[in-house]
C-alpha cells in the first residue's frame, strides 16, 4: 500500500522548506520529510544569514516572527600568526535598518520556524523519517521514495532532494558521484553562552546589533580552512571549517583545532568566562561549480547543499540565501511541470533555467576560480603571517631609524621566502578570482 503526493521534498532545511512552501502555494499536495525529531534538530546551531531579501519575497516582514538573533552591522576579517593578528573591521550603522543586510540566527530554531511556514502554506511535515531509496518506474524515472516505515512507499510526481551535502538521493539517481575530499570541508562548532550585557560590552554592540569575525591563518593550525565567530543575543557561535583532505594529510583532530582557535590571543579574550552550550560538526560543500551535480533528472530536482550551493569564497561565506533561492526555484519548476503533465528531465530543466536567470548560478560561475585560490597554500599559510609581520614592523616603536614601507615589505617577503614574482602572480590570480 502506498500514499501519493504531487511533490515529495526530502530534507526540511532552508532549501527543502522553501521548495515545499512554494509548491504548496501553487496548489500542489506536498510532503516534506525530515529525518530529525524536528526541522533543524540535526543542524549546526549558529549561522549568518546574508541577503535576507530572498526570504522576504517569500515571507514578507519575516523578521517580525522568525527567531532571529541579531542584525549584522559589523563584519571583521582577521589575519593571524601564532602570536599576533591584523583585523579589518567594517561597520555600517545603516545596516540596522531596512533593507537589512544580514542576521545571525540559530539553525534549530530558524529551520523549525521556516518549516512551519511551509506547513501554513499547505504542506504536510513528516519528521523522524528516514528515506531509504528512490522509487522508479520501468523507464528509470523517479516516481517517489521509500521510507523506513511500515508501508513506506510514497509516490510523487516530483521528488526534490534537499538532503544535504552527502545527498544519497542525487547519487542514487546518477546525478553525482563520490565526493572528493578536496571539495568538502568539516565545520566543528561550539555555542558558548555569555550574558547579554557582557557580550554587548565586549563587542561594543547595542540593542539588536551584531557582528561576525572571520579568521584566516594560524588559527586553523596549518590545515587549509579558516575560523569564525558570530554574536547571538546571549551566546557566541564559533568554530573552524577545514578542508577534509588537508585535515587527513595533517593528521590533526578537528576538536584540537577548535581548542587551539579558542586559545589564540585574538580569540581568548572574546570567549573568556563563557559556558559551553552546544558542540556539533557538519560537512560543508565548498568547491563551487566544480562539485555541483547535475541539478535535475526524470522526476527529480536537487537543491541546497545537496546541489553544492554553499558560496564559500573568502570574502563571501553564504549558504542560507542560496538554499532558499534554489528551493524556491525547485518548487516553482515542480509545480509548473505538474501543471503541464510532464515531469521528465526536459520538463524539469526549467529549474536550472530559473537558477541561471537569478543570482544563484551567476554568482557561482562568476567566482568559479575563487574557492581554489582561497584554499591555496600561500593564501592559507604564508600571506596571513606576512601581513601580521608587516604590521608589526611598521607599528613597532624603537630608537632605530624608520624604514620606508617598500623596504619593510621586501624584508618581510624575504623572511617568508616569497619571491616578488610569485607575489605578482598571486595578485593576478586573486584579481581573476575576485576583481575581474
Amino acid at each position: 500500500m502506498s500514499v501519493s503526493f504531487d511533490v515529495v521534498v526530502v530534507g526540511a532545511g532552508p532549501a527543502g522548506s522553501a521548495a515545499a512552501m512554494v509548491a504548496a502555494r501553487a496548489g500542489r499536495t506536498v510532503l516534506l520529510i525530515e529525518r530529525g525529531a524536528y526541522p533543524g534538530a540535526k543542524n549546526v546551531s549558529g549561522a549568518a544569514f546574508y541577503a535576507p531579501q530572498v526570504l522576504e519575497a517569500l515571507v514578507p516582514r519575516f523578521w517580525d516572527s522568525a527567531p532571529l538573533e541579531r542584525v549584522l552591522t559589523r563584519r571583521a576579517i582577521c589575519f593571524t600568526s601564532p602570536s599576533s593578528s591584523l583585523t579589518v573591521d567594517f561597520k555600517n550603522a545603516g545596516w540596522a535598518e531596512r533593507p537589512y543586510n544580514a542576521f545571525t540566527l540559530l539553525r534549530p530554531r530558524f529551520d523549525r520556524w521556516l518549516a512551519e511556514q511551509a506547513v501554513a502554506a499547505g504542506a504536510t511535515l513528516l519528521c523522524e523519517t528516514v528515506v531509504d531509496e528512490l522509487i522508479r518506474d520501468g523507464s528509470g524515472a523517479v516516481r517517489g521514495v521509500r521510507v523506513r516505515r511500515p508501508d513506506g512507499d510514497i509516490e510523487a510526481g516530483v521528488v526534490v532532494a534537499a538532503d544535504g551535502v552527502n545527498s544519497f538521493l542525487a547519487k542514487q539517481a546518477g546525478l553525482r558521484g563520490e565526493l572528493d575530499s578536496h571539495d568538502v570541508s568539516l565545520g566543528v562548532k561550539e555555542v558558548i553562552g555569555l550574558d547579554r550585557s557582557t557580550l554587548e560590552e565586549r563587542f561594543n554592540l547595542s540593542g539588536d546589533e551584531g557582528m561576525t569575525y572571520e579568521f584566516l591563518g594560524s588559527v586553523s593550525g596549518g590545515v587549509s580552512g579558516g575560523a569564525f565567530l558570530y554574536t547571538n543575543r546571549e551566546s557566541l557561535s564559533l568554530g573552524v571549517i577545514v578542508q577534509v583532505s588537508s585535515l587527513a594529510e595533517r593528521r590533526v583532530r578537528p576538536q584540537d583545532l577548535l581548542e587551539g582557535f579558542k586559545a589564540h590571543p585574538a580569540v581568548a579574550p572574546l570567549v573568556r568566562g563563557g559556558r559551553l552550550i552546544e558542540y556539533s560538526a557538519h560537512m560543508v560543500p565548498e568547491a563551487g561549480v566544480r562539485m555541483m551535480p547535475r541539478l535535475y533528472g526524470d522526476g527529480l530536482l536537487v537543491a541546497g547543499d545537496a546541489a553544492g550551493l554553499c558560496f564559500a569564497v573568502g570574502l563571501y561565506l553564504e549558504g542560507i540565501n542560496y538554499a532558499i533561492a534554489s528551493g524556491w526555484a525547485a518548487g516553482e519548476a515542480a509545480a509548473a511541470a505538474l501543471d503541464r503533465g510532464r515531469t521528465d528531465a526536459q520538463a524539469l530543466a526549467a529549474y536550472q533555467s530559473r537558477l541561471e536567470q537569478g543570482f544563484v548560478l551567476k554568482d557561482f560561475r562568476r567566482y568559479r576560480s575563487a574557492p581554489r585560490f582561497v584554499m591555496s597554500e600561500r593564501l592559507q599559510n604564508v600571506y596571513p603571517g606576512l601581513l601580521t609581520g608587516l604590521a608589526e614592523q611598521v607599528l613597532r616603536s624603537g630608537p632605530e631609524p624608520k624604514r620606508k614601507l617598500i623596504s619593510v615589505a621586501r624584508a618581510e617577503l624575504a623572511r617568508a621566502g616569497l619571491p616578488m614574482s610569485q607575489l605578482v602572480r598571486d595578485l593576478v590570480d586573486g584579481g581573476r578570482a575576485f576583481a575581474w
